[in-house]
This record gives C-alpha cells, sequence and structure tokens, in this order.
C-alpha cells in the first residue's frame, strides 16, 4: 500500500469517523461512555458486539474505535468546527494509523494462510519404512540373534536377522578412524539390519498382562503394526492399566517395529555380563522372571558417544546434528511427551548415503508419556520419579521440591538437555559430566560460567546453544523456536539479518521460496537425505509467531553474546 494511497484512506476515513461523531447521537453518547465494546449502529438496530472476529482483530477495532469517540467527544465540547487546520489533522493521523494496521492485519492474515498451506503441503509425506517387508516376526524363534551391542541399567540390545525385514537398500553404514596413519577396524550393519531388545524383568511378573503394564512406556515409540498377532486373531493394543501416549513415525525418533513377551532365552555373553536378572532356570541365583518384553527396531552402527569417539563432524555436520536432536525432542513435545533421559548413549547414528550423520532418539523407559499428564508432572512427594540422568536433569526439574501443589514442566526439559549435548558432538567435554573445579551442577550454575565453544562453531549455533542453557525456562527458547533459529541461520543465509525480516510479507515470501527449493530438490537424485529430511521437517511444522521468536532470538544472542 503506497503512501499516497494511505493518506487518501486515511482522509476518507477521518471525513466519515468524523461525519459520524458529529451528526450521529448515538455515536455521541458512546463517545461519553467510552465507546469501547458495542458498535454504533443505525437508528432501530440493536447493538450488538463483534463476536465474530478472532480476539486480536477485535482488540484492534475496539481501541481504534475508543479512541475515535474520545476525539469526536473533545471536538465536539471544544467547538471545533470540521474545517479547523488541528482537527483535519488529528482525523488524519488516526485515519494513517487505522490505515497501517489494517495493512499489518492483511499481512498476518495472509502470512497465516500461507503458512498453513505450506504446512498442509509438506505434512503429507509419511516416513518411509527401511525395509521392504515386515509382514510377520511376533516370536523369538523367528530371528537369527548376532552377537550383543549394547547394554543399559535395564535391559542388553543384540544385532538380529530374520529373512522377512530385507533392507530397502543394502548400504553399509560404516566409520572409519584414523590413528597414526591406520585404519581401525570397520564395524558393518548389513548383514544384521535389525536390533532385539530384551528388557530385564525383576519384580514385574511373567504373565503378558503384567509385563505390558509394568513397561508399557517402552512402548511409546511403537508403530501401529507392533503389537499385533501374525494371524489377527489376537492383537494386544496394550490397554493394562495406564496407557502411554504413542509417538508417530518421525526421521529423528526410533521406530519398534515389533513387540512381544517370550520366555528369556540364554544369549551369548549373558552369564558373564548380566548373570543376576537371569530367571532361576538359567542361573540358579538369578533374580528375573521367565518370561520379558522384547523391542524389535533398527539396527544403527553407532551410539552417539561411539560415533563421537571415532569421528570428528564437521561445523556443518555439528549444526546439523544438534538440528535433528531438537526436531526430534520438538516431535515428542508437540505430542505432550517428555524423553527425561536424554543423553549421547540414547542417540543412535548412521550415516546417510552422502556420509551425514542421521541422529534418532531412543530408550523411552523413563519418558513421561501419560494421557491425562502431558508435559506436566504432579510433584507432590519425592517418591514420584522426576526422570533419569540426573547429570543432565534442567535446573527446574533438579531443583524441583516436593510439596503439595508443586508440578514440573518439562516442556523445554528435553531442550535443556540438547544444548548440554551440544558441547560433546563439537569435541569438548560435557561440562555438566565433568567432576572437579571446572564441571557444572545443574541446581546451581551461573550461566557465566558455561564455556565456550571452539571458534570454528557458527556463531548463529554458539548463540542457540548458550540460549537453551538458560536456567530460567521462561527466558529458553521451546525445542521448536531453536530449530527455527538453526533453520533460518542455515537455509536463510544472511537474509535475516540484511532484511527487515520484521515484515510478516518478507518472512512469508521466504518460506514460498523455500518450499519450491525443497519440492524442486526432492524430485532430483541426491546424495544426501539428511538436509532434505530437516527440511521438510521445518515446513511441516511452521508457524509465522515462531518463526519471528526465532529471529528475535537470534537478533537478540548476537547482540548479547560477544563470541
Amino acid at each position: 500500500m503506497s503512501v499516497k494511497h494511505l493518506v487518501l484512506r486515511g482522509v476518507q476515513l477521518g471525513r466519515s469517523l468524523l461525519h459520524s461523531g458529529l451528526l450521529n447521537p448515538a455515536a455521541r453518547a458512546a463517545a461519553r461512555l467510552g465507546g469501547e465494546r458495542l458498535r454504533v449502529t443505525p437508528l432501530g438496530r440493536a447493538a450488538q458486539p463483534r463476536s465474530l472476529l478472532p480476539a486480536r482483530y477485535r482488540y484492534y477495532r475496539v481501541s481504534l474505535r475508543g479512541l475515535a469517540a474520545q476525539l469526536q467527544s473533545r471536538a465536539v465540547r471544544r467547538l471545533l468546527g470540521v474545517a479547523s487546520p488541528r482537527n483535519r489533522a488529528v482525523f488524519l493521523a488516526f485515519g494513517l494509523g487505522a490505515g497501517l494496521v489494517e495493512q499489518q492485519l492483511q499481512e498476518e492474515r495472509a502470512g497465516s494462510a500461507a503458512c498453513r498451506d505450506i504446512q498442509a503441503l509438506f505434512k503429507k509425506k509419511k516416513l518411509q519404512n527401511p525395509f521392504r517387508s515386515f509382514n510377520s516376526g511376533y516370536k523369538l524363534d523367528e530371528y537369527v540373534i548376532g552377537k550383543q551391542i549394547g547394554k543399559g541399567c535395564n535391559a542388553a540390545v543384540y544385532e538380529a536377522a530374520a529373512p522377512f525385514a530385507i533392507p530397502r537398500e543394502s548400504e553399509r553404514c560404516s566409520l572409519l578412524e584414523q590413528k597414526d596413519a591406520e585404519p581401525c577396524v570397520t564395524r558393518s550393519v548389513a548383514d544384521f539390519p535389525l536390533a532385539v531388545k530384551m528388557m530385564w524383568n525383576i519384580g514385574a511378573g511373567s504373565s503378558s498382562e503384567a509385563i505390558l503394564n509394568s513397561m508399557s512406556q517402552e512402548l511409546v515409540p511403537a508403530c501401529p503394526k507392533a503389537l499385533e498377532e501374525e494371524n489377527g486373531a489376537n492383537t494386544l493394543h496394550g490397554h493394562f492399566g495406564n496407557v502411554p501416549k504413542r509417538v508417530s513415525p518421525h526421521p529423528n525418533v526410533i521406530t519398534v517395529y515389533r513387540a512381544f513377551t517370550a520366555d528369556v532365552p540364554l544369549l551369548p555373553g549373558a552369564q558373564e555380563e548380566y548373570p543376576d536378572v537371569l530367571p532361576p532356570r538359567l542361573n540358579p541365583a538369578g533374580m528375573g522372571n521367565s518370561r520379558t518384553l522384547f523391542l524389535v527396531m533398527k539396527n544403527y552402527p553407532y551410539t552417539l558417544r561411539q560415533y563421537l569417539e571415532v569421528s570428528v563432524p564437521s561445523k556443518k555436520e555439528g549444526t546439523l546434528m544438534v538440528l535433528q536432536l531438537l526436531e526430534g525432542v520438538d516431535h515428542l513435545c508437540r505430542q505432550g511427551i517428555a524423553h527425561r533421559d536424554l543423553k549421547s548413549d540414547n542417540v543412535l547414528v548412521e550415516l546417510d548415503s552422502g556420509g551425514c550423520p542421521r541422529l534418532v532418539i531412543t530408550d523411552f523407559g523413563c519418558c513421561l508419556a501419560e494421557t491425562d499428564l502431558g508435559l506436566k508432572l504432579p510433584f507432590n512427594s519425592r517418591c514420584v520419579n522426576r526422570g533419569g540422568n540426573a547429570c543432565l536433569m534442567a535446573p527446574e526439574v533438579a531443583t524441583a521440591v516436593p510439596g503439595p501443589g508443586v508440578v514440573i514442566d518439562y516442556s523445554k526439559a528435553d531442550a535443556w538437555a540438547v544444548g548440554a549435548i551440544a558441547y560433546e558432538i563439537f569435541g569438548q567435554r560435557n561440562p555438566f559430566y565433568t567432576t572437579g573445579p571446572n564441571g557444572l551442577d545443574s541446581r546451581k550454575y551461573e550461566e557465566k560460567q558455561l564455556p565456550l565453544l571452539p571458534s570454528y562453531v557458527p556463531t548463529d549455533t554458539r548463540v542457540v546453544v548458550r540460549l537453551l542453557l538458560r536456567r530460567n525456562p521462561n527466558r529458553r527458547p521451546s525445542a521448536r523456536v531453536a530449530a527455527n533459529m538453526l533453520h533460518v541461520s542455515l537455509w536463510g543465509g544472511q537474509a535475516w539479518a540484511h532484511q527487515d525480516w520484521a515484515s510478516l510479507k518478507k518472512m512469508a515470501d521466504w518460506l514460498l521460496c523455500q518450499s519450491a527449493v525443497v519440492l524442486l530438490n526432492g524430485r532430483s537424485p541426491s546424495r544426501s537425505t539428511v538436509e532434505p529430511e530437516l527440511q521438510r521437517c521445518f515446513l511441516a511444522n511452521i508457524k509465522l509467531e515462531e518463526l519471528r521468536a526465532a529471529v528475535g532470538f537470534l537478533i537478540f544472542g548476537r547482540e548479547q553474546y560477544s563470541f
């Protein structure tokens, strides 16, 4: 809208308001009463509120209308004529203001509509199953179990293979570490594309109902057919006691393809690695039950901790890795799920066809996923479990004191943990794992004590990490806003810094251009799949308010922190 058009529109609007205010007695009455709520209507019509307009639009309309009524009342009381230059100037200014507000509202409506269209376009794409056929596998004896590849405090993980689970692409996901110019041993998952996780059952009983009830949190990332019997006659939906939420598929969250109960077998290394949790029939001194829960997932070659021991990501790869963790955490938060045990051992890594690390969040044994709780947990007793991994527990969780009416909000706790893990991704020791004078305690650290990331790390990435580790969750960006900050930095270049991104139209135009680029790139063969996946996640969840918040955080962070 040009300045000339604004002036003409302002003059017209000012004249119409002045005319209705001087000639319409109802308008003068509304002016004396404040004129906030009711619109002036011709005689014989009932004055009704504008209830059909959204709240923020009604606010602008009501505020402007009240201001106009006050101006009109003052004009009448002071006996100022229509031809008064001062009066014309006042109403001209008012008309200009109304035109500018109307223009801003129109841009906001157009930008919001564009975001909704982009979301609808990119949400249609479903996550592809990495296996060409997976129509069986509800019994343990259908799998070929290999060696142990992992062990935690409540489960052991084994590599596995099955004739009905055929990978879509026969890729060898391997890493190569150079030490003294000599290559080390390379690991491969080509022969065992699956991983079977055997839960340790101590005190949960041996019935399927008791096991699923006790270990229901492990079923949060299970796909819809994970618990369905092969013949379809018996379907276990997990309706035993408190049923947790199920997370929908996401590129950065593990998917459980099969979940079933079976007798505990004597697997390789069991007698040496975990003899105490075996049932008495396998170990007379064992305390475990005879049956337990088994989870079948895709086999990933490394955990994030193992990957970082043999590889140093580049600055772009490191940023993409942090971004993937934020996207995964945001996906969980949007569905009311808090992981509560995020650490490098609970993140799995594989390499895409272009060599870029792809990260997935796993191990949901400590998650908060109750249907009636969301991301807030009543903390009225010390018996309430606030989560695992005390070292990477967000300050608002670690410092919570139980009592009547106390509630722990986990909406930004996992995002805080991502900020701490970022130090490991960029080759530094996690300050919250470090002991001694250089170590930090999440319960009492000060933000100025946070160590600086290496100088090669992009400035915007360092800003995001510093903001994620703010003690006050109200001053900390959410996982979605933090992810948007990195998206803008990666894909927007320096446009956000050189252009007026406060303009809704420019933001919407950039989003539309970015959508076209992603769609065109999707039609052409590309070596890397991680970056297109991230761009699609960004566009599938974009909201104008969150994008503006991200740009605001970036600008503030660059001004606030001097690296």
